[in-house]
């Protein structure tokens, strides 16, 4: 099923729409003097009463509830659905209308109601929208409906070579319609109707507008057989977010984006760049070289001699742009380098210094790839860089897209050419790619030092109270010491002097340090020491579990520092954490439920509401945002709430588990990393604290086959230590929203890979 709310700041109009419809239902009221028999002008007067107490743009709801085609539900169910779907969406007293319409494939109902309370306030709508997708999941499993997908998906969208619909299929045009645009304009930030229309064009949809006095109208239309087109509809008929002048404020917006100037800079240079690097390029492969090279995907406009006039750029960021306004230089017809002749060849310059760069960075790719296979526990990237000949590298070099790419575009495509240009750039690029990373890799011991320096002056860690604790303290940085120096763990090559007095090595020492732990502890003592440019949001919610990785160094902590590094870990996970949280959290109510399922308690310290943890050592609680403590004060039986939390925490404690661990366990479910996490239930007898509902959701996807799987399995004791390890190593990545991979640490991705995304629903 799908859930959609809307806001509106005038009633009639919904009214007249849902109530207009020749063929409808009323199923029922709600909250007013009758739940069969209201009469339904009295009914739009108490809603207008209502909303007209409150001064907001959001005074009326208008939520539909639709089912896929094929499913069906007697009136009686539906109408408990709809009931239920307000209840959880926090409408449950105000008073509502439901209506069941007919005149589509897909069964659907529509309600009407009322923001505003009678006591003048407005209900609370903080996180509304994403509320709206987990109550719609939580009712679907209720009722026994398909489930809707988990995310919203980047489709390729149906081009019909005609599209059939019949002359009386008024309906089916307007969802066809409906259904093409959302998507579209949810994929690419259209600035004006030509664009629209433009991007509609392939899917048979054709854009009019009108001018009346300056308000722009709009309709639309489609292509069908023999040259006949449907009616046009208006744009606010085909969806209320479609009619001119709301198209019209979504274009003004992103002509004003920022982000306009600066994606047509890049643009400029890629294409640039892309010129830097060919000597000719015909018109037929101007989209392969641009997709290949610069993932650019372009198409190729003609004019009425059908000659090629121009180039528009369908750019990742949403922005479609055309070469004309990107840049003066780019001249897709007069370029000297783009050619229409049949003997011109698309073709590599060789001998131009883009040429050179691309090698280099062939190569430098292909080292760093190679040391990501290796054991980067024996040695620095720069002696790695040393060791390695051509010969080792081959393999990684020749695997590359990048590789394919050069050498299918060479003036000699026999692969000699190439392979002869790489080897010639090899030997410098290795020299420079060593000192470069050893001149960072010094800078880094030298920044890590620093650190160690102040940590030590401003006494965060108690060094009398164990003789070890300074072991692990460098140990927690990466690093080492011997002889009056400090030098990084796994190598030799780098050292900084410094003494230190009451340094002892343990007798035992088993901990296994993951590369991510020791980036992850490294930024906490950075926000400890208050170190410039660094600030406590950059932590990752991984953070909070460095006293699991590092339990004797962070055992050690002094009291206040032990007390800032809990308040700022907190903040970091709650931040990461309550993301996770959105798929299952219906109402403010379950916002609280999850966190107390992981062993968080909330409460009211004077006027603000606090979190604080099972596992915290100095007992830290921290307010929650302003936002968020208005979402929570909007619960009605709010002390009731607050009081039954300790049963749910008691349960944790007794069962055992409240440690990092059980934790740490169910941050790895959220994230799907199922194979680590069933190696730990099994072997290491360690459960999740999760709530039911999304350990379930968890198991069916498939963790359940995990955890069978790995019970059938016999590990001798090494295969177990390094699948412990593994568990147990973490980095900054897992901190992101779709890092799914059964990897330990890739400290490249790290540092060069921009994960990001694009989320928001443009019709709801």
């Amino acid at each position: 099923m799908i859930a959609r709310i809307l806001y509106r700041n005038n009633v009639q109009g919904v009214m007249n729409y849902v109530l207009g419809k020749a063929d409808s239902t009323i199923l029922g009221f709600q909250n007013t003097y009758s739940d069969t028999d209201t009469n339904t002008a009295f009914f739009g007067r108490v809603l207008y009463y209502l909303g007209n107490r409150h001064d907001s743009e959001r005074r009326y709801v208008h939520a539909t509830i639709n089912l896929p085609r094929g499913e069906h539900l007697e009136d009686i169910d539906f109408f408990e659905l709809s009931k239920a779907y307000m209840e959880h969406m926090g409408y449950g007293e105000q008073p509502y209308m439901v209506v069941r319409h007919h005149d589509t494939k897909h069964e659907h109902v529509h309600i009407v109601s009322t923001t505003i309370r009678e006591d003048c306030l407005q209900i609370n709508l903080s996180n509304d929208f994403k509320r709206n997708v987990a109550t719609q999941k939580y009712l679907e499993k209720q009722f026994g409906l398909s489930l809707s997908p988990e995310t919203l998906k980047d489709r390729e969208l149906p081009i019909y070579r005609i599209p059939q619909f019949k002359n009386e299929d008024i309906n089916g045009v307007r969802f066809y319609i409906q259904d093409i645009t959302n998507n579209m304009l949810q994929k690419y930030k259209v600035r004006s109707f030509k664009e629209l229309s433009e991007i509609l064009r392939p899917h048979h949809i054709q854009v009019r507008t009108m001018d009346h006095n300056g308000r722009i109208g709009v309709s639309f239309g489609i292509e069908v057989e023999d040259g006949y087109r449907s009616r046009f509809i208006n744009g606010s008929t085909v969806h209320p977010q479609l009619s001119g002048p709301k198209l019209q404020k979504v274009f003004e917006r992103n002509k004003r984006s920022k982000l306009l100037p600066m994606v047509q800079k890049r643009l400029e240079k890629q294409i640039m760049t892309t010129f830097k690097l060919f000597e000719n390029i015909h018109y037929e492969n101007l989209l392969d070289v641009l997709k290949s090279y610069q993932n650019l995907d372009c198409e190729l406009l003609y004019d009425n001699e059908m000659q090629p006039s121009d180039i528009i750029i369908y750019d990742k960021s949403g922005f479609i742009c055309s070469t004309s306004e990107i840049g003066s230089e780019i001249d897709v017809v007069n370029h000297p380098q783009i050619n229409n002749s049949e003997d011109g060849e698309t073709s590599i310059d060789v001998d131009s210094n883009q040429f050179v760069l691309e090698i280099q960075k062939l190569i430098k790719n292909a080292f760093y790839k190679s040391y990501l296979d290796a054991n980067k526990g024996k040695m620095m990237l720069s002696e790695f860089v040393i060791i390695k000949s051509f010969k080792d590298l081959l393999p990684f070099l020749a695997s590359s897209e990048q590789y394919s790419f050069l050498n299918h575009y060479m003036p000699e495509n026999n692969g000699s050419t190439l392979l002869i240009s790489v080897q010639k750039e090899f030997e410098s690029m290795r020299m420079m790619l060593g000192i470069k990373e050893s001149k960072k890799e010094l800078k880094t011991l030298e920044n890590r030092v620093s650190i160690l320096k102040k940590v030590l002056e401003a006494n965060v860690f108690d060094i009398s109270g164990s003789q070890t604790t300074l072991f692990h303290l460098l140990q927690g940085l990466g690093l080492k010491y011997s002889n009056g120096s400090i030098s990084y763990s796994n190598s030799n090559i780098h050292s900084v002097k410094m003494f230190l007095d009451n340094y002892h090595i343990p007798n035992e020492n088993e901990a296994y340090i993951s590369f991510g732990c020791i980036n992850q502890n490294e930024k906490v003592l950075e926000v400890l020491m208050e170190e410039k440019g660094c600030k406590a949001l950059d932590l990752s919610a991984t953070a909070f579990f460095l006293p699991m990785l590092l339990p004797q160094l962070y055992s050690s902590m002094t009291l206040d520092y032990g007390k800032r590094f809990e308040e700022h870990s907190l903040k970091a996970y709650l931040h990461k954490t309550e993301r996770l949280h959105l798929p299952y959290e219906k109402s403010a109510s379950d916002y609280i439920k999850l966190f107390n399922a992981k062993g968080f308690n909330f409460k009211q310290i004077e006027d603000d509401i606090c979190i604080s943890s099972i596992y915290s050592k100095h007992g830290v609680s921290i307010p929650l945002a302003l936002k968020t403590q208005a979402y929570l004060k909007s619960i009605k039986n709010l002390d009731q709430v607050l009081n039954e939390q300790s049963k749910t925490l008691s349960n944790i404690m007794d069962e055992g588990r409240g440690q990092l661990k059980n934790l740490w366990l169910s941050y790895l479910i959220e994230k799907e990393l199922y194979g680590k996490v069933a190696f730990m239930m099994i072997y290491d007898k360690l459960r999740p604290n999760l709530d039911k509902d999304v350990m379930e959701y968890h198991l069916e996807k498939g963790l359940r086959e995990w955890l069978l799987q790995v019970s059938k399995q016999k590990l001798n004791s090494q295969q177990a230590t390094i699948l412990r390890r593994s568990a147990f190593a973490f980095s900054s990545l897992l901190g992101g929203s779709h890092y799914k991979e059964e990897e330990v640490f890739n400290g490249f991705k790290d540092e060069l890979t921009d994960y990001s995304k694009r989320n928001g629903i443009y019709l709801s």
